[in-house]
């Protein structure tokens, strides 16, 4: 799921091969999209709230503007297609760049007006299955994680890996950057959460529990 910048809507994605938009205040549904997959896995808003991002076992990502005056699988744009699932999304800074991660071992930087593939990262030797930005819209780095274990951070400007962050006995599920862009948090089928900062290269936290045997599938830090 995701929060749209308005900080009211929610879009989601399941199994039942749905994505929901939601009015956060209401709880009432805006828009239902219905897949063609069982499983949609991924789903974003745009920075500008007025499209989504989203895709799955289709191999594909697909942005839906958002319009109750239009048919919204009328205006539908396949933007992205890997060779595998797609597991992760989110825009890159403005509305015209979607970044995905995918169970190919890549993530990629595509067009949404062309659906060209503008850059593509390789580095991962397992599914790639959580991605992030940091907020800032100067920022040239993202962060993912995957089967492999590893969480690596890439430089958007030259495709290349320019940090590799280990420590977790599992699939990484997903990712956090900090409001600061100087660290993140990360989530593990080992059921810990870590914390890495980026100027140190290295791990400086980690969260586990005796009685927590399950997979992370989600991480964030709060607004303080």
């Amino acid at each position: 799921m995701d929060w749209s910048n308005d900080k009211r809507h929610i879009v989601s994605s399941s199994q039942d091969g749905k994505v929901i938009v939601w009015d956060g205040f209401t709880t009432n549904k805006e828009h239902a999209i219905t897949m063609p997959t069982t499983w949609v896995m991924a789903c974003a808003y745009a920075p500008s709230n007025n499209m989504i991002a989203c895709g799955g076992l289709d191999n594909k990502c697909t942005v839906f503007p958002l319009s109750f005056d239009e048919d919204i699988m009328g205006r539908k744009r396949p933007v992205a297609t890997h060779t595998s699932y797609m597991s992760c999304c989110t825009f890159l800074r403005s509305d015209n760049l979607v970044l995905t991660g995918s169970g190919d071992s890549t993530c990629a930087i595509w067009d949404v007006e062309s659906g060209q593939m503008i850059q593509s990262f390789h580095g991962h030797v397992g599914d790639v299955f959580s991605l992030d930005v940091p907020k800032a819209d100067t920022s040239n780095i993202f962060i993912s994680g995957g089967a492999d274990k590893h969480v690596l951070v890439w430089d958007i400007r030259t495709g290349h890996c320019v940090q590799s962050f280990e420590g977790h006995e599992a699939d990484v599920n997903t990712v956090r950057f900090h409001p600061s862009g100087d660290a993140f948090a990360s989530g593990s089928d080992d059921a810990t959460c870590r914390l890495f900062d980026l100027r140190a290269d290295r791990q400086v936290s980690l969260y586990t529990k005796e009685s927590i045997i399950f997979p992370v599938n989600g991480v964030d830090f709060s607004a303080s």
